[in-house]
């Protein structure tokens, strides 16, 4: 079974699914894949999110944009399937196996042209990249779903490469609801919470977070 929001009940839940595009069968592969994995599927998005990414990078017409943590690559077929055909989005992460799933689904959608796939530590990545001033280097959305100890930082590097107007996603950012909890502090649960105050205080962007799956942020850099 694919992800669910926690927020929503299980009865309201089916309702909005079956008002939203249903899987096709690339994506289906794609989940029934990732479920194999165990008990790491978890960390896939949930379907009604994959609609949501590509709704955004077709709202913003974005025709470059970067993911941090691909895991096995439902949300950057997203992704990719909102950007045009000449369209680039690049994948960061650091695992040859999830990402071979990720590989082999984005040739299935016929979306492996448009997606470089960087098997690095993504800060490394993204230091590497210029730094968004040149014609052509910024980029149009960013997505961050990786580790949650480095979220700031990937907030840090981000924010600088995304052309004004750009738009920048963060998932998991409710954590199940942990960050309003006072007995929580395990290390992620404090990192998120640190990234979520860093973002609403950034100057450089706008943003909200969506009661949306697990919680995901959208940050709009300013003009």
């Amino acid at each position: 079974m694919a992800p669910r929001s926690f927020l929503v009940p299980d009865d309201l839940q089916d309702y909005l699914l079956d008002h939203t595009a249903p899987v096709d069968d690339v994506q289906r592969s794609l989940i029934d894949a990732t479920v194999a994995l165990g008990d790491v599927a978890g960390m896939q998005i949930a379907p009604d999110q994959g609609v949501l990414l590509t709704l955004l990078t077709r709202l913003v017409g974005a025709r470059r944009a970067i993911e941090v943590g691909t895991f096995t690559g439902y949300s950057s077929l997203s992704i990719a399937r909102g950007l045009p055909d000449d369209g680039t989005l690049v994948c960061c992460d650091v695992s040859e196996e999830w990402t071979a799933i990720a590989r082999h689904h984005w040739a299935l959608a016929g979306v492996d042209h448009k997606i470089e796939l960087r098997i690095a530590p993504a800060l490394d990545t993204l230091a590497a990249l210029p730094d968004g001033d040149g014609d052509g280097d910024a980029f149009d959305l960013a997505f961050v779903d990786a580790d949650k100890g480095r979220y700031t930082a990937y907030v840090d590097a981000l924010v600088p490469r995304l052309r004004p107007g750009g738009l920048l996603l963060i998932d998991n950012v409710l954590w199940s609801g942990a960050v309003v909890r006072p007995d929580a502090d395990d290390a992620d649960t404090v990192a998120i919470r640190a990234c979520n105050d860093h973002v609403a205080a950034h100057p450089d962007l706008e943003s909200l977070i969506l009661a949306f799956g697990d919680g995901l942020t959208l940050a709009r850099k300013r003009d």
